[in-house]
């Protein structure tokens, strides 16, 4: 059966590895030995069973024992999301980023099986070239996943939702491509994706590209909170991927594909899918806990000025700040999210980064707490 990355849950005992996919899909191992090390600084855990297995294992914080849960039990959400999002322009001609927030995809989607309590979308494209392909993807990429969602209950859904989604961004890609080709000159515009999807409290990363999306979780043997990357850059200079391309007849040069393009993943860049470059996003699974307190998903207008480290720290400065009040129509708590995502996105174009800038947050709150 074919597992993929699975990160751990926090304060285990054994460290977590990465299944690689094969062909095509091969994963970027030097980013991904990156984002693993990283992981493994945060939390040291044990590899957590599977929903597909008969039972799934939790980890008690206060005394590390091990218990077995029925996966019906487990599925119940414990955790509220919900979306946030700024975006800039900056010094660029056109906004070429695009986003989606739902926190309720159930909603358009009555015939989910009763089991998955959530099931909510968190996007972001950033366009190059033009804006076509962003708009596109953030349209269609939507539409292919809603209409190949797998049919069953949530552990048939978790089965199936890693080619679920590899289908949703290859029917993305071919049918922009399709559109591109019927215009003269054809398009040539393409974009980079990452697109979380959260089943019951269990989120699925995937991504094509160098957008990022981080996870602000709460280190308690440090007493701080740090930043767990969910994805790894697909950059033509990392080994696999310029394997893939001087497979395929590419080169890379000074960083780009055939010296232009800049990314070694993406959907659409017609002139380049000949020449290696893939629509085949890596795919990530990351289960909730009580010590995560959100989420950013954001392109790379924002890491070009920002660490990881140093976003969520700015994120959480504004997040922390009780003085800030609510209005008629926001709770304390959206405004806040609001004024961090604002406050990410202007700090960027503020400090030249020089490109657009989306940023978007998703809070992770218990349910039953106080906004």
């Amino acid at each position: 059966m074919d597992l993929f990355g699975d990160l751990p849950e926090p304060e285990q005992s054994k460290k977590a590895t990465d299944d690689q996919d094969s062909g095509q899909d091969t994963n970027t191992r030097k980013s991904n030995v990156d984002v693993k090390e990283a992981v493994s600084e945060v939390c040291v855990g044990e590899k957590r069973k599977l929903p597909w297995d008969a039972t799934s294992t939790s980890t008690e914080e206060n005394g590390g024992s091990h218990k077995k849960l029925d996966v019906a039990k487990e599925s119940k959400c414990r955790y509220r999301l919900k979306g946030y999002v700024a975006d800039r322009q900056g010094e660029r001609e056109d906004m070429q980023d695009a986003h989606v927030i739902i926190d309720d995809l159930k909603q358009s989607m009555p015939d989910v099986h009763s089991s998955i309590h959530r099931l909510c979308v968190y996007a972001v494209f950033d366009g190059h070239g033009g804006i076509r392909a962003s708009r596109f993807a953030s349209q269609h990429l939507l539409n292919n996943l809603r209409d190949k969602f797998p049919k069953g209950d949530v552990t048939q859904v978790e089965k199936e939702i890693k080619k679920v989604l590899r289908d949703a961004f290859k029917k993305t890609d071919e049918d922009f491509l399709k559109e591109a080709t019927k215009n003269k000159p054809s398009w040539k515009d393409g974009t980079t994706a990452v697109m979380v999807v959260g089943i019951n409290d269990t989120l699925y990363i995937a991504n094509l590209g160098d957008s990022k999306a981080i996870l602000c979780r709460y280190k308690e043997s440090e007493g701080k909170h740090v930043a767990i990357p969910l994805t790894a850059d697909h950059n033509p200079t990392v080994y696999e991927e310029r394997m893939r391309i001087q497979k395929a007849g590419g080169f890379v040069k000074e960083g780009r594909v055939m010296g232009q393009l800049e990314v070694a993943r993406s959907i659409g860049d017609g002139p380049y899918k000949n020449h290696g470059v893939t629509c085949v996003p890596d795919i990530r699974r990351c289960q909730l806990t009580e010590n995560d307190r959100f989420l950013m998903i954001a392109c790379d207008g924002l890491w070009k000025i920002y660490t990881a480290e140093e976003s969520i720290q700015t994120a959480l400065n504004v997040l922390e700040d009780k003085k800030t009040e609510g209005t008629e129509r926001k709770s304390a708590e959206d405004v806040r999210y609001d004024l961090a995502c604002s406050r990410l996105a202007s700090s960027a174009v503020l400090r030249l980064s020089g490109d657009n800038v989306t940023v978007m947050l998703v809070s992770v709150n218990q349910l039953g707490e106080d906004s």
